[in-house]
């Protein structure tokens, strides 16, 4: 499953301490002029090292496309090739954690799966990954901006990040969503409805523990009479309503209404700690895990740029051919 999207297919390869990483883009549109300038914009957002209290590696990661633009950077409705070389990994970094599952992380299940699981910053289950997605996702931003819709995202600190990571400790966080400018009719009932199709598109991201939109979890401890989102005629509105709240977050019967969609992705503390920790191998035996390594004391800091692309890769699939 490295395969995301039906209408436009963005296909994925590589690994966090691989020579590169990259992906497919399939069935983008046609005579979309990119601005790479904004594209390396949307890949700075995600980029290591560029905020407090984040990973310390530094990546450039920039973009070399490979195909499907022309000379001055028009898409031509062909697969859009790309890749991002890795520039500073140390694998180094990871000797002697070869056959040591870490908690919390994915070492065990790979293994359990495989046979084999890439230790060396967690390989293919690294966040690293999320790089592939967030050049997609620029692409995608250019041409839904064609159409009025845009989409923002914001990091919800939950505890202190600073605290957690001078204690060698981590945390979670939240990162808020939101998608302006949908037109109504947008989602495929009964099993293609849009916030499934979000809900499924966060929850491929490292680290997210759950998804909400619109009042979320707050709907189960609410009255009916408390959260109508009633509606007026409006001809500048929409589909020629509007509504007076949003308490639905935008999505009635899985179909966008026109208003605002919004969202929150729950994302859980990043399970490297600055500090030992016990675990076991794949014979068995005890070890310890030491405290190395470069790592987000909270991934949730740099998951909005990831959100966004998720979003952006989710709602060009849906509007391909509208």
């Amino acid at each position: 499953m490295n395969t995301f999207g039906y209408n436009i297919r963005l296909t994925t390869f590589g690994e966090s301490h691989g020579p590169a990483l990259g992906g497919i883009l399939d069935g983008f549109p046609p005579m979309v002029k990119i601005d790479f300038e904004k594209v390396k914009e949307d890949m700075e957002k995600r980029a290591p090292g560029r905020q407090a209290f984040t990973s310390p590696r530094k990546e450039p990661d920039e973009v070399e496309f490979l195909s499907g633009l022309s000379a001055d950077g028009v898409t031509l409705g062909t697969p859009i090739g790309f890749i991002i070389r890795n520039k500073d990994q140390r694998s180094g970094d990871y000797a002697g954690y070869a056959g040591r599952f870490r908690p919390n992380h994915a070492d065990y299940t790979y293994y359990s799966k495989y046979g084999i699981n890439e230790f060396a910053g967690g390989g293919r289950a690294s966040a690293r990954a999320t790089v592939s997605w967030v050049a997609a996702g620029a692409l995608c931003r250019q041409w839904l901006a064609t159409k009025g819709v845009t989409v923002s995202a914001r990091f919800i600190e939950t505890n202190s990040v600073e605290e957690a990571a001078s204690n060698g400790d981590s945390t979670g966080g939240i990162v808020e969503g939101v998608i302006n400018g949908l037109p109504v009719g947008v989602g495929e009932p009964l099993f293609g409805k849009l916030h499934s199709r979000l809900a499924a598109a966060m929850m491929s991201i490292n680290a997210a523990k759950a998804f909400e939109y619109g009042d979320g979890v707050a709907s189960a401890y609410s009255f009916g009479s408390n959260v109508q989102d009633l509606m007026i005629p409006d001809n500048n509105a929409a589909g020629g309503y509007r509504f007076l709240t949003n308490h639905s977050g935008g999505i009635q019967g899985g179909i966008s209404n026109g208003m605002p969609v919004n969202f929150k992705v729950y994302f859980k503390p990043t399970p490297t700690l600055m500090r030992e920790m016990d675990a076991y191998d794949t014979e068995g035996k005890h070890v310890i895990i030491p405290p190395k390594g470069r790592h987000d004391p909270c991934v949730a800091k740099r998951a909005p740029a990831i959100v966004e692309a998720m979003a952006l890769l989710t709602v060009a699939d849906l509007m391909r051919y509208m």
